[in-house]
């Protein structure tokens, strides 16, 4: 795909190639019960004219298609200006050239697959008889997408993201169902994540241990309680609570967000920035490098030491905000439009050990896993917590049954006295909005005040 000229009349234009190829396989006790591989791909052209956009595609990869979606784009950016004239709005110039392609290593086959589970799953059978189920799950997708645009962008990106997901059941006391799920993700495909049955085993322990521990669950008290939030949750926390609040289109759309620039939203120990591709010199799981507008990808700080700085941008988003655009629009498949997606969003590291911040708690708890939430642009999210623990004079005690979290995140982001010094990432999810999107999040550990659920 070479250079592109927007056609007469037309103010911008670009063109993308994306090919999108998935895997998918579950195991379920032994049972081979979904082994997929899918591929599709196509052309999409998006045109900017007179404040309107317009845009087509069509699930082929050919150039007569490319020149079928480039006009049915322009008629339909034209039609949408029927509906009256739009303030005149200058899209930020700015473009990259450059080609980033994947370099891991081969993919595993197919029986490769099957056999490590197969494996996995006899080893699970015998190591802990009291399961009444096991179920693997490998999901591997890669996406590549060729883009050119009408101000000068050309380039090839790609992502590539592995996960696999580990969930154990059993029976509590009270005979009641009882499951956890442990993942594993990292950028590229199974092969990359380096999984065997030497490397899984102090995993599957541990995954068994807390199984058998929330078996004897006891129920937590209610109200707001001093907890600490592991880094896993935190970035799930930071990534919908207040990463989609920091995106512009919902600041635009009324998020509470709008009007804080400049004003403190969280404890002075927080900082948060969606990362385009690399952290300390190291590329992320998810590395953006030019997006689907064909512009370069920069880190944007979305809070800085407690203070509110910026936003997440698109081209259009920028011009309306008269902020830089920072290369966060990103499309999941060939017929979906470019949006204001994350990236790679966390919490940066602070200077405390996790230990020492246990240890310093007298009556609280550690919460560790979530299964599910939700948040808004207000920042009030509610977060269901499928693994936690009391913490009793500095020290774990028991685990407790499953509980929510809820408030709102400018609340409790400055309630945090004690951010951790290590750093998690995980890629193993989807984002939602409109359509779905490959992101890793993560951070340090996190104690703050939250609401906890009670009996």
């Amino acid at each position: 795909m070479g250079s592109l000229l927007a056609p007469a009349g037309v103010d911008y234009a670009e063109s993308r190639q994306h090919e999108l190829r998935k895997t998918r396989i579950v195991m379920v006790d032994g049972n081979l019960t979904t082994n997929s591989e899918t591929t599709e791909g196509g052309s999409s052209a998006r045109v900017f004219n007179k404040g309107y956009w317009g845009f087509a595609s069509t699930p082929t990869m050919d150039d007569d298609g490319a020149r079928k979606v480039a006009k049915k784009a322009v008629e339909n950016a034209r039609t949408m200006c029927r509906f009256g004239d739009q303030p005149s709005l200058d899209l930020p110039l700015g473009h990259h050239v450059g080609e980033y392609g994947y370099n891991g290593r081969p993919p595993l086959g197919q029986k490769e697959t099957v056999d490590l589970l197969e494996t996995l799953n006899a080893h699970c059978k015998e190591k802990y008889p009291t399961l009444k189920s096991a179920s693997f799950m490998i999901m591997q997708e890669a996406h590549e997408k060729r883009l050119a645009t009408s101000n000068g962008s050309e380039g090839l990106s790609t992502t590539n993201r592995a996960a696999f997901y580990i969930i154990f059941s059993a029976e509590d006391r009270n005979g009641r169902p009882v499951e956890l799920m442990e993942t594993f993700s990292g950028r590229g495909n199974l092969a990359d994540l380096e999984l065997s049955l030497d490397l899984l085993t102090p995993r599957l322990d541990e995954l068994h241990g807390h199984l058998q521990a929330k078996c004897n669950a006891v129920a937590p008290r209610g109200g707001k309680q001093t907890v600490i939030i592991s880094p896993a949750l935190a970035g799930m926390l930071a990534h919908e609570a207040m990463g989609h609040p920091c995106e512009a289109d919902s600041v635009i759309g009324g998020a509470v967000t709008a009007n804080l620039v400049g004003q403190p939203v969280a404890s002075d120990l927080v900082t948060m920035v969606d990362l385009a591709h690399s952290y300390q010199g190291e590329e992320l799981m998810i590395p953006v490098y030019i997006d689907d507008e064909g512009t370069e990808a920069k880190d944007v700080t979305l809070i800085e030491n407690g203070i509110l700085k910026s936003f997440m941008t698109n081209r259009e988003s920028a011009a309306k905000l008269g902020i830089p655009a920072s290369g966060n629009a990103r499309a999941y498949t060939f017929n979906d439009e470019p949006l204001i997606r994350m990236r790679n969003t966390a919490i940066l590291p602070g200077k405390s050990k996790l230990e020492d911040m246990i240890a310093d708690v007298e009556d609280g708890y550690y919460l560790m896993h979530t299964g599910n939430g939700q948040a808004d642009s207000t920042t009030e999210f509610m977060f269901g917590i499928q693994l936690a623990y009391e913490i009793k004079n500095g020290k774990l005690g028991n685990a407790i049954t499953d509980t929510t979290v809820s408030g709102t995140a400018i609340n409790m982001l400055k309630t945090v006295d004690a951010v951790s010094d290590d750093m998690y990432w995980e890629c193993n999810g989807y984002c939602g909005k409109k359509q779905p999107m490959v992101v890793s999040l993560g951070g340090p550990a996190l104690r703050a005040q939250v609401h906890l659920g009670g009996e």
